[in-house]
């Protein structure tokens, strides 16, 4: 363990997912290393996802103007290096984020980079002579970025952040929930080979809301998915559309009211997952081999398209490739599957 002060800048800027999949690694890292200040670098939007984290603070980057382009780095280098830093984790590792933790490594400080295993990933994909096995999770990698550092991050006995007590404003779009099983539905991702098809979806609400105890709150953003949600909602009273209706940070603290959260492999899967919340997901073009299981949940609440039917799957890391004749592979993941894996999680 470092003896000097050990205060980490850490850089996670890109996707929703991929930033929420740090902070089950952060929190344990000063659980166990109280001696330890962080302050992390992201997208100004992301900062209720850190907020109940202790010794962390959370520095806004503007990258449309104060940090925009080369000069903007540097001025970034700058506002950071203010702040006494004396460690640098780059869990983004991009071009970017290489170019600001090379001014602090020329500065003295120790820093280290996330390896995304790349290669690995690129065997998972491939379509010839494809090598089909677990790649290490982006949890594992982080914590092995950290061990460079000199910190020691034991992620096998996690802690999450108490349950949100739920405003007046959130129960107002919300209705009752009191006493009623909250189920979390987010049906979209970024990519369409993500998606669970609507009709088959539509199939998985419909049969939920057939128990009067369980409530469906429906995620998502934008009027394109807001319109979709609405059809989904199909007129049943214990299924409500939050999307465009609550902020991201009340958001986080419905979804941590929640039993379950159903989702594709996307963003509001780790954002449930960090929570403590158990999350069924969807998988198509991808595989939760590729490192991107959510955090904590065991493999069998991961249900994947079929291999037999689609044996080049997964095709794709983040779900941008697909090959012809495997668009309807995630058919194969039948609704039954669906609303049995959720009615068993709930009994539980």
């Amino acid at each position: 363990m470092p003896q000097k002060s050990k205060h980490i800048l850490v850089i996670r800027l890109s996707a929703m997912g991929d930033v929420a999949m740090t902070a089950p690694v952060l929190r344990a890292l000063v659980l166990q290393n109280p001696e330890v200040k962080i302050t992390i670098v992201s997208r100004p939007f992301f900062k209720p996802i850190f907020d109940d984290i202790p010794n962390l603070t959370f520095f806004e980057v503007d990258l449309k103007k104060r940090h925009k382009g080369f000069l903007g780095l540097i001025r970034l280098f700058l506002d950071l290096n203010k702040l006494g830093i004396s460690h640098v984790a780059d869990l983004h590792n991009v071009l970017r984020s290489k170019i600001v933790r090379s001014f602090f490594a020329l500065s003295g400080k120790k820093v280290a980079a996330t390896d995304k295993g790349r290669a690995d990933k690129k065997a998972l994909t491939r379509t010839a002579n494809k090598v089909f096995k677990p790649t290490k999770s982006m949890f594992e990698r982080h914590v092995e970025t950290f061990t460079k550092l000199g910190f020691q991050i034991d992620l096998s006995k996690p802690q999450f952040p108490e349950k949100a007590i739920l405003s007046n404003e959130i129960l107002s779009k919300t209705g009752e929930v009191s006493n009623l099983k909250l189920i979390a539905i987010a049906p979209f991702a970024q990519y369409e080979g993500k998606v669970y098809p609507l009709d088959l979806m539509q199939k998985v609400v419909d049969a939920l809301a057939q128990h009067p105890n369980y409530k469906i709150l429906l995620f998502g953003g934008g009027n394109e998915e807001i319109k979709k949600l609405i059809q989904l909602q199909n007129h049943h009273e214990n299924v409500v559309v939050v999307a465009g209706k609550i902020n991201f940070k009340e958001e986080l603290q419905l979804i941590s009211n929640v039993k379950v959260m159903l989702s594709m492999d996307s963003g509001n899967a780790h954002l449930a997952a960090m929570l403590g919340v158990k999350v069924i997901t969807l998988w198509g073009v991808t595989h939760p081999f590729l490192g991107f299981k959510p955090f904590n949940q065991p493999l069998e609440n991961c249900l994947v398209s079929d291999r037999t039917t689609y044996p080049l799957l997964p095709t794709s890391v983040y779900g941008n490739k697909t090959v012809p004749g495997y668009e309807d592979a995630m058919r194969s993941i039948l609704p039954q599957k669906v609303i049995e894996k959720i009615n068993t999680i709930l009994r539980d």
